[in-house]
């Protein structure tokens, strides 16, 4: 794991500093940026999760899911996980948090956001992170790849539906032709980028290339990252200023639902008598959010203003400290498995 990667919430939390700080000094340059949009989407944010995701998607291998039939326990426990109970609790859990805890604490309007901004979280599957999960945990290579594999296809045409399923139950209206664009712009576009780009390397140049050009783009995909918090947080400066609080909020549902999954993954990791390698990225897959997508069409659905934004980024800052004391568990309990 690289220091951008271990760090990486260091690194956002200074980003969310340097963003607030920006947005009070210069609103009038954060006011202009906003204001370049074409059908909803802003076309600086776009290019920032662009260079965010792109390489992640290099790193996928599609050909790998020819061995989906090597483990299929593990991943139909990470399939029913992501698909069927993830998305649901997450909605669940923003509905409960902030239509009823804090009901008092945050006005209607904010609250309705944030809850859109943690079902988009919900929804959006496992991101290239798992890598650098699985094998801190010495998790089989080829199966996270598989896994990761499977999951991205299932993406490509379950997101919208279930998003946009989860978002009218909690009265929160979304115009589908903007969601089906963000879905085209975010996954299925980078994915085909990501496909082309291995393809290419792989006919003309071997695997070493291939390799070379992902060590010289995992930089760039941390810092698409970072602009984008600092993006965002310089777009909500003011609120933020005015409202500190309201981070705090936001994350205490998602620390909750994060370790929740994971609790449920696990002891049904178990239960099905998995061995270690299969059993800890399958949980991690499992438990694990994509928030780059999420931010991605948080803002292209409802703004770069707006809570739902904020909830996602939010989202960015407590994934990494949060997988890393995961990674911890897992590590510690390697011993309740087969294959220890």
């Amino acid at each position: 794991m690289g220091i951008f990667e271990r760090y990486l919430s260091v690194w956002v939390g200074l980003s969310i500093v340097f963003g607030v700080v920006l947005g009070l000094w210069q609103p009038e340059a954060f006011q202009a940026i906003a204001s370049f949009e074409v059908a909803h989407v802003n076309i600086v944010v776009a290019v920032f999760i662009w260079v965010m995701i792109y390489p992640m998607m290099v790193q996928i291998d599609f050909s790998a899911i020819k061995n989906i039939g090597k483990n299929p326990q593990g991943l139909l426990l990470t399939i029913v996980i992501n698909w069927l109970i993830k998305p649901f609790s997450m909605a669940g859990l923003g509905w409960l948090f902030f239509n009823f805890i804090f009901a008092d604490l945050v006005d209607p309007s904010s609250a309705q956001e944030y809850i859109a901004g943690m079902i988009l979280l919900g929804v959006a599957p496992c991101t290239a992170m798992v890598f650098v999960w699985s094998q801190l945990t010495k998790g089989d290579p080829n199966y996270t790849l598989v896994q990761v594999s499977v999951n991205d296809v299932i993406m490509i045409f379950a997101f919208a539906p279930i998003s946009a399923f989860l978002l009218g139950v909690s009265d929160i209206q979304v115009p589908w032709e903007t969601l089906l664009i963000s879905v085209l712009l975010y996954v299925l576009l980078p994915l085909i980028a990501g496909v082309l780009t291995r393809k290419i390397l792989n006919n003309r140049h071997g695997e070493l290339s291939l390799q070379h050009l992902l060590s010289r783009l995992k930089p760039w995909s941390v810092i698409g990252l970072l602009a984008t918090v600092v993006l965002l947080f310089g777009f909500q400066a003011n609120t933020i200023i005015s409202e500190p609080e309201t981070i705090g909020l936001i994350a205490i549902p998602l620390m909750i639902q994060t370790y929740a999954i994971f609790i449920i993954a696990y002891f049904a990791a178990k239960w099905m008598k998995l061995p270690h390698n299969i059993a800890a990225p399958a949980c991690l897959i499992g438990t694990s959010n994509f928030f780059e997508l999420a931010v991605a069409v948080a803002i292209s659905l409802f703004g770069l203003h707006s809570g739902a934004a904020l909830a996602t980024v939010v989202g960015v800052l407590v994934e990494v400290p949060v997988m890393l004391s995961l990674v911890y568990i897992i590590n510690h309990t390697q011993r309740w498995f087969q294959g220890s």
